[in-house]
């Protein structure tokens, strides 16, 4: 099996050469490459097709979410897998954070966070099956969420089923797949299929994205 690509991008020199050994410690995991600014990532992006992205929200030329933007935008436009992008901030309640994840980004992680919480952030990305820091993901959005500027739900909402829309409640919470299969007595494998088609009902890119959409709409039961 093939490591897990990463492309690192801080304007900081010596935060990337800690974190490039870092990443390089672990057997599965393999940096492809390193930009010290938004305009630098994309090119790095297009050059290199890592599957995940560390991108630091504050950097000089274009910041972090801008550079999440574009990076997305052009793996729609060519056709191509998106990587997961995961926002490196100094602080845990960082509007721009929360800001980059609305752009796309699929979670964020302190800079003084434990590494193995980083590494871990990597895997559980790319796996795609739970949120980065789920708690702390929900606490971002309450902070800077739209409030009571929330959104009518789209007619897609609609045709979610009563039990996608369950499922939707559950991991709109944060919950993982092993943990939602717990609680409604269900598979994993099954868990997966039913969030698989609520984010291509919704258009919704991951699971965080999952998370910014129940926090920015008003969804009737």
């Amino acid at each position: 099996m093939s490591p897990i690509s990463v492309a690192l991008v801080d304007d900081q020199a010596l935060f990337r050469a800690g974190v490039r050994m870092l990443v390089e410690s672990q057997p599965d995991l393999e940096v492809v490459g390193e930009a010290g600014d938004g305009v630098a990532a994309v090119t790095l992006v297009a050059d290199s097709r890592p599957d995940v992205v560390l991108m630091d929200v504050r950097m000089p030329l274009q910041d972090g979410i801008h550079a999440t933007e574009r990076i997305l935008a052009d793996a729609d436009r060519d056709g191509r897998p998106a990587p997961r992008i995961v926002v490196l901030t100094t602080f845990d309640l960082d509007e721009n954070a929360a800001r980059a994840i609305r752009a796309g980004a699929s979670g964020f992680v302190l800079k003084d966070a434990d590494p193995e919480f980083l590494l871990a952030a990597i895997r559980t990305v790319h796996q795609g099956n739970q949120v980065i820091a789920a708690s702390a993901t929900r606490e971002l959005f309450a902070r800077f969420g739209r409030g009571d500027g929330r959104r009518a739900a789209p007619a897609a909402w609609t045709e979610l089923t009563p039990r996608e829309r369950e499922i939707f409640g559950l991991a709109a919470r944060g919950l993982s797949n092993a943990e939602i299969a717990a609680s409604e007595f269900l598979s994993e494998a099954t868990v997966k299929t039913h969030v698989s088609r609520i984010l291509a009902k919704l258009g919704l890119r991951d699971r965080v994205q999952l998370v910014v959409f129940a926090y920015e709409h008003d969804l009737p039961d």
